[in-house]
């Protein structure tokens, strides 16, 4: 009963120390140590202002996405959709729809007919939507290569400034006339900080970034699909519309709604 007793008090004992510790620790690292804790300190703060930036933009993206294709449900007629200049308002799915239509209207059908009109024409338009979801996914991607620079980095600092903390530690003991635990420990005790933050920074961010990571690969795909989805329809369109008619007629612009 009473080892019981004595193993509670020192397990409490540790834990209120525990805070003074790592500072303790922190002054007992040599000067690349502290360099390096400092540095792992910059990049945790770093690498938890991209997460929440990143993940806060992808919200946003989605919901645009999301609510772009609800008013694109009313539209009866994609070729006629004026977005007047302001696709990017409207999302990746809007710049779409943009410059699709865009890149079908810019050829005008001279010197071709029927069928070989429409081939050319809808070469514009699936060649201007590849270009457009290349260009969206980069957007969708943007500064996660810093992210997963940090998750790569930062396990390795940390192992390094330890190498060289127990490096200076040995090497203190081997110049001193004695040799004991008492001198060895603190210079160790430093040394494996680094690794202690190297670890403390790594970890939320590997995790972190398999998230942002999931997460953009899908609404990449969601891209790729909406762009298959937009090629077909306006495809039909262009095949259902003769020359006479109105391929604006029903639909949406973007003075409507908002």
């Amino acid at each position: 009963m009473l080892e019981n007793l004595d193993f509670f008090i020192g397990i409490s004992i540790i834990a209120e120390g525990t805070a003074s510790n790592i500072f303790t620790y922190f002054v007992q690292s040599n000067v690349a140590g502290k360099i390096i804790v400092v540095s792992l300190l910059l990049f945790s703060l770093l690498g938890w202002t991209v997460m929440i930036g990143k993940y806060m933009e992808l919200s946003r993206l989605r919901s645009l996405n999301l609510s772009f294709e609800q008013r694109l449900v009313g539209a009866t007629s994609i070729l006629g959709v004026n977005l007047r200049g302001r696709a990017a308002e409207y999302g990746p799915y809007a710049v779409l729809v943009d410059v699709s239509t865009k890149a079908y209207a810019r050829y005008e059908g001279q010197g071709a007919k029927g069928e070989q009109r429409h081939a050319i024409q809808m070469g514009h338009v699936e060649n201007s939507l590849q270009r457009s979801v290349a260009q969206q996914t980069i957007a969708y991607e943007s500064k996660m290569v810093l992210l997963g620079s940090i998750v790569t980095a930062a396990p390795f600092m940390g192992l390094l400034g330890t190498v060289w903390g127990v490096m200076d530690a040995f090497g203190g003991i081997g110049l001193g006339s004695s040799a004991t635990l008492q001198n060895l420990a603190p210079g160790v005790s430093g040394a494996l900080l680094t690794t202690v933050a190297g670890l403390l920074v790594a970890i939320p961010s590997v995790l972190g970034y398999n998230f942002l990571l999931t997460q953009t690969k899908i609404m990449i795909t969601e891209l790729e699909n909406f762009a298959s989805t937009l090629a077909d329809r306006i495809e039909l369109e262009m095949t259902t519309t003769d020359a006479a008619g109105n391929p604006g007629a029903g639909a949406w612009t973007s003075d409507k709604g908002d």
